[in-house]
């Protein structure tokens, strides 16, 4: 029996599109994808030519994008891909998927506590007060903060994010425009990006790979839309302008950075740089003066708490999502007098710090015994796992739109198979880069970061056999992974909590 501050609903009736996209975007973490970023792809891929690679990225998730707001317009749950893929191939296939997109988003945590601790303790409180704190207390500290907003509710969350996610907008905007005044914007990376040597070579496709990191967290949305205001609008509506925005911001920051150093020089520049990775720092510390430097500093350590608090709130909801469906304990599937998913996001906490003190207590070591900082070994490991898992997903999603469309005979076309047809092609190509270049993507060549795509095989593996067994042993569970899936088409614009599975 449930008790009265306790429900297996999710709040209501709290998101507008506003609140959704900046939940977004405080996710994509636009500040610390223009000083972390954006410097690899410059490195690693077309060099000057980086901001049209943004461009093509964003195109191609727009396509995608097309059939992802159909089906969230009949569709809506808080398993975001896993819930689109049972619709699309079925049972088994939405188990796999949820099981990736539940491992991705809760590495990807992880990850995050190292980033932040580490900024915060290395780099930001020495430079301001002349101290350091280990990254791991800092770390630990706030995450603490963010579990506690989090289960707040999320229309607390969104108002957390928003404002960090103005400021980290502003410095960029006064960055990119400082640029555009002093030196003028080159539209040498638009010719550069389209030269032959370029669009034949590898750096690319190395580009477009690095870029799509860039882009990770837009599919958030649809997580998000059993609490928002009219969902079937909603969640379509901010789908787009998270990836027009994200796109347009992302473009925006590297044609300033590029143009900055010069387009031919770009690639050079952002090698020499790589160590210290400060590229986008000197240029904002030039440009904006030390002043506005140290400030960047600091929003670095906002973007990255708003960008935790947003994936400690999507991987509570895949938790959440698997925990009503029964495909992990039930416990989970349980919100608080909030209608937060508490029980998930204590999980998800646990997780996290446990991964993290592991790596705080296991120091690796540089060939001269000098103990290396977890932006070289905990970081890569969440944050570059967590994009390829969250990749794959992203593919799988996109074929399930296909499908699902063509299977129930979709009169449009355009928009339920050959936009979204073409956007599945294009996540494809990027699962794939991601694989083979998967040690690039996380940052190491560690053997146990060469070895960890195999634990997504292994997810694959074990999802198709508990899914068996589930359907042999436990049939009302294994119906259930479908029965659980929210569709709104029948019900009216202000839906209730009386029209939800198990509130009957």
């Amino acid at each position: 029996m449930t008790s009265p501050t306790s429900s297996d609903a999710l709040a209501r009736n709290k998101l507008g599109v506003s609140s959704i996209v900046f939940l977004v975007l405080a996710a994509v973490a636009p500040l610390t994808v223009a000083i972390v970023v954006l410097p690899l792809a410059i490195a690693f891929g077309n060099g000057g030519g980086t901001p049209v690679a943004v461009l093509i990225v964003a195109v191609a998730l727009l396509l995608f994008a097309i059939g992802y707001a159909q089906i969230t317009k009949d569709l809506v749950n808080a398993g975001g891909f896993y819930a689109i893929a049972v619709k699309g191939l079925g049972r088994a296939a939405g188990l796999v998927t949820g099981l990736i997109a539940t491992i991705g988003y809760n590495f990807f945590v992880a990850g995050a506590l190292g980033t932040i601790g580490f900024f915060t303790g290395a780099v930001v409180l020495p430079a301001l007060f002349g101290f350091e704190v280990h990254w791991f207390l800092c770390g630990f500290v706030l995450f603490a903060i963010i579990f506690l907003l989090a289960r707040s509710g999320i229309h607390v969350s969104a108002i957390v994010l928003g404002v960090a996610l103005v400021l980290e907008i502003v410095i960029l905007l006064a960055f990119g425009i400082s640029v555009l005044i002093q030196t003028g914007f080159s539209l040498d990376a638009f010719t550069m990006a389209l030269s032959p040597e370029i669009l034949v070579g590898g750096s690319i496709w190395i580009g477009l790979l690095m870029v799509a990191t860039a882009f990770i967290g837009f599919e958030a949305t649809a997580l998000f839309g059993e609490e928002a205001k009219n969902p079937r609008k909603t969640i379509p509506r901010a789908t787009y302008a998270s990836i027009i925005i994200i796109g347009l911001m992302h473009a925006f920051v590297a044609w300033a950075i590029v143009s900055a150093v010069g387009v031919a020089d770009a690639q050079a520049a952002a090698l020499d740089s790589l160590a210290a990775g400060d590229l986008t720092l000197v240029l904002i510390d030039t440009y904006l003066g030390p002043f506005v430097g140290v400030i960047a500093l600091v929003l670095l350590v906002v973007s990255l708490f708003a960008a935790q608090l947003a994936f400690h709130n999507s991987a509570g909801r895949y938790l959440f999502a698997l925990g009503r469906a029964r495909v992990l304990p039930q416990w989970l599937a349980r919100t608080n007098s909030k209608g937060a998913p508490e029980r998930a996001l204590i999980v998800n906490f646990v997780f996290a710090v446990f991964v993290a003190g592991i790596f705080a207590v296991f120091v690796e070591t540089d060939a001269d015994g000098i103990p290396l900082p977890p932006v070289l070994t905990l970081v890569p490991v969440g944050l570059g796992f967590a994009t390829l898992a969250i990749m794959i997903v992203q593919a799988i999603a996109a074929l399930s739109i296909v499908v699902y469309f063509r299977r129930t005979r979709n009169p449009r076309w355009w928009s339920t198979f050959i936009a979204p047809g073409i956007g599945f092609i294009a996540l494809f190509v990027f699962s794939v880069m991601a694989i083979f270049n998967f040690t690039l993507v996380a940052g190491s060549e560690a053997l146990y970061v060469q070895l960890l795509p195999w634990l997504l095989v292994l997810a694959v593996v074990g999802g198709v056999i508990y899914a068996s067994y589930l359907k042999s042993r436990k049939p009302e569970v294994y119906r259930g992974l479908e029965a659980d899936l929210e569709n709104f088409t029948e019900l009216p614009e202000d839906h209730t909590m009386s029209g939800l599975p198990g509130n009957h």
